[in-house]
């Protein structure tokens, strides 16, 4: 059974070239305003707004009853002729035939969408829908949704196939890091932190594999930019290391932001946001570099601990755009990370800031399976615990490397936005579970 509201066109489709034709519009009633011997409807739909224009002598009156019930938000249908008026948004009208109301909205609504009455952050989480109807917002998931198609793209073209790893697993994937614990019939699993292990096992069989995917971390964070659940992009290749794979990230980056500036113009403007023209290779400095740089700005840190949050500010303030820090120490990386052979204090690690705020971790993976027991047991990690996982090196490991992206922070650099929960749907953090 097919539906039986249909539409000939969307608002952004009615421009003064249809002047005279008759149209069919689904949407909601983003504002209603009356004159006297005139009304007018704001119809909003996917596409943007349209003027719906009552002229008391040349619609029937019946209409006028309808347009005094209507509440803002309220879904409609309406029938009628385009009409050219330079005026209205996008140079044209239409002039109402028939207006069906489809459903009525409650009053009063909790969030103004029109956006005359501002609304504080918790507010509009808490009725994320009338959120997403506000165009600012709406702008963000669009523009995420060019951003998804280009990474899938770029990635592609780049010889990288797409996986899909588990959610539930029975062990930590890295270690120590925070765990959510699930009830898994007899046993307790936990929620995946990561593809790490899986990602590089799977190099073993295609060499070259992505993957964008939820993964979750039971950090007691309340930042601006931590959540418990987010979107990681991961890669990782065989026979590459750590300088190959941040050649393909620093690459991507650039064309993505390169292509949303031509593909969003609309929304960046509407987001208030203009992006800079990025180009490689971007600025690489080391750990130990650094930390020199940061000495000659009044902030030392001892070698070997790792950058607080004041520490990345100031280097933020240093390198405006993104840019590397690479060749941390092996100690502050996970075991899987492989230590330089000249200098195995040290490991061939990267991370990638933008500003002051990392948004990716990656470097060159150890690929021999004595090095990786001994990387275990001296993290304090059972190998026993990584048995599947250590067993793949048995069959034939290749050297290979690789890097996790926090997606959702990337969105936040590209939006603007000063919140990771305002790029995210529906945001899971320590407080927030619903809705």
């Amino acid at each position: 059974m097919r539906s039986k509201w249909r539409r000939t066109h969307y608002t952004s489709e009615i421009t003064p070239e249809l002047d005279g034709k008759e149209v069919a519009l689904l949407g909601w009633v983003h504002d209603v305003r009356d004159l006297g011997g005139i009304k007018f409807i704001l119809l909003r739909d996917k596409e943007g707004l349209l003027q719906i224009t009552l002229p008391k002598d040349k619609v029937p009156l019946e209409l006028f009853g309808i347009v005094d019930e209507l509440r803002k938000e309220s879904v409609i249908s309406v029938k009628g002729v385009v009409k050219t008026m330079p005026q209205a948004p996008g140079g044209a009208e239409v002039i109402p035939k028939s207006i069906e109301l489809i459903s009525m909205s409650k009053t009063p609504l909790p969030l103004d969408v029109t956006g005359k009455v501002p609304a504080d952050l918790d507010t509009r989480l808490n009725t994320r829908i009338l959120d997403l109807r506000r165009f600012e917002s709406a702008a963000i998931f669009k523009i995420q949704h060019v951003v998804l198609q280009l990474i899938r793209e770029f990635l592609t073209r780049e010889g990288f196939m797409e996986v899909m790893t588990p959610k539930i697993l029975a062990t930590a994937t890295e270690g120590g890091a925070a765990l959510f614990p699930v009830a898994y019939f007899e046993r307790t699993a936990f929620l995946a932190q990561s593809p790490q292990l899986y990602k590089e096992e799977l190099t073993a069989a295609f060499e070259k594999v992505f993957e964008i995917a939820p993964f979750f971390r039971a950090e007691e964070s309340n930042t601006a930019y931590h959540l418990n659940e987010f979107i990681s992009v991961d890669i990782e290749a065989a026979f590459y290391a750590a300088e190959d794979v941040m050649d393909v990230l620093e690459r991507m980056i650039a064309y993505i932001v390169n292509e949303v500036k031509k593909k969003c113009t609309k929304e960046l403007q509407l987001l208030g946001q203009e992006l800079p023209e990025l180009k490689t290779p971007f600025p690489r400095i080391t750990y130990t570099e650094a930390l020199e740089l940061l000495k000659e700005h009044g902030m030392a840190i001892p070698w070997g601990e790792d950058l607080p949050t004041p520490a990345n500010r100031k280097l933020g303030e240093i390198f405006k755009g993104p840019y590397f820090i690479t060749e941390w120490p092996t100690a502050l990386k996970p075991f899987y990370i492989k230590p330089k052979d000249d200098d195995p204090k040290v490991s061939e690690s990267f991370d990638l800031n933008w500003s002051w705020l990392e948004l990716a971790s990656g470097g060159t993976r150890i690929h021999d399976k004595e090095l990786l027991v001994k990387r275990l047991e001296e993290q304090g990690l059972n190998p026993e615990s990584f048995r599947y996982h250590l067993m793949v090196y048995d069959y034939g490991m290749p050297p290979h490397a690789g890097w996790g992206f926090g997606f959702n922070r990337f969105m936040m650099v590209l939006t603007g936005r000063k919140n990771i929960r305002e790029v995210v749907l529906f945001p899971r953090d320590r407080q927030r579970l619903t809705p």
